[in-house]
């Protein structure tokens, strides 16, 4: 397991030559309403076209670690400006390519540091297919739009903690503590639409005996003054398009009401390490 033991060319199940004995990675950082894309350079495939830092995996590396790498050595990007948020799968058949969607604050200067790009430039996302872009790209680029936002996760505490009988009610903070530890412990959420695997904004809507519980890293706690529901209403009419995390039936509606979907605690509850 060395650095550029997956530098080879491979034949997928499709028939097609790729690069990447263990797939491929790329990174699309967002800001603005723009996108961060890549001009490849002279000596590589599509030179001259634009599209995303990216390459072959190593076998160590999960798709994260790959995808920041690549674009670290294809330009002076700096992967502490990034903050990934999905990851979006091209399946060939034995063989994947497989796309990081990160935010960043600000359109932060890029230049390219090696003879496999170009040049570098935050592209106005209505503006992108106005360029030539990189065949394999292009073919992506449609689903790739639809990508370019992070999901906010509404959870509702007590209805969660209540879906298993774990001895919640003897210790209701403490329950509430050990469910955001398990949001926090969570390595992403598969089958998240619009991303096959998602690192979504968590918010844990707490009440009640459980309003002592305080934020950690990766999941921010909200409390409710009064009722949890009505917190839970506001927090998802601020963030159009949550899914709200639930199995109350009237709160269903009235989140669904403020343009925020739902999905019931088992959903959740089978993704969160115990």
């Amino acid at each position: 397991m060395t650095r550029g033991d997956g530098d080879r060319v491979v034949l997928c199940g499709q028939g097609h030559e790729h690069w990447g004995e263990h797939g491929a990675a790329g990174l699309l950082p967002v800001a603005d309403g723009h996108v961060l894309l890549q001009e490849r350079g002279g000596g590589i495939s599509g030179s001259g076209t634009w599209g995303m830092f990216g390459g072959a995996r190593d076998s160590h590396e999960d798709t994260i670690t790959a995808a920041l790498r690549e674009a670290g050595e294809e330009s002076t990007l700096d992967p502490a400006l990034v903050r990934p948020f999905g990851v979006v799968v091209e399946d060939h058949g034995g063989w994947t390519y497989e796309t990081v969607i990160a935010s960043a604050d600000a359109r932060f200067p890029v230049e390219p540091v090696s003879d496999e790009t170009a040049g570098v430039a935050w592209v106005a996302v209505d503006a992108v297919t106005d360029l030539p872009l990189f065949g394999p790209f292009a073919a992506n680029w449609t689903r790739l739009r639809d990508c370019l936002a992070p999901r906010v996760l509404v959870v509702d505490c007590a209805n969660v903690m209540g879906s298993r009988p774990d001895g919640w009610w003897r210790d209701r903070a403490g329950a509430a503590a050990r469910l955001r530890d398990r949001l926090a412990a969570a390595d992403g959420f598969a089958g998240l639409p619009p991303f096959d695997l998602a690192y979504p904004e968590i918010i844990l809507v707490v009440e009640g005996q459980a309003k002592r519980t305080t934020a950690v890293p990766g999941v921010e706690v909200v409390s409710a003054d009064h009722n949890g529901d009505d917190k839970i209403v506001e927090v998802a009419r601020a963030n159009p398009g949550s899914l709200v995390v639930t199995a109350d039936r009237e709160l269903r509606t009235r989140c669904t009401a403020v343009g925020a979907s739902f999905i019931g605690p088992g959903w959740l509850q089978d993704r969160l390490p115990d």
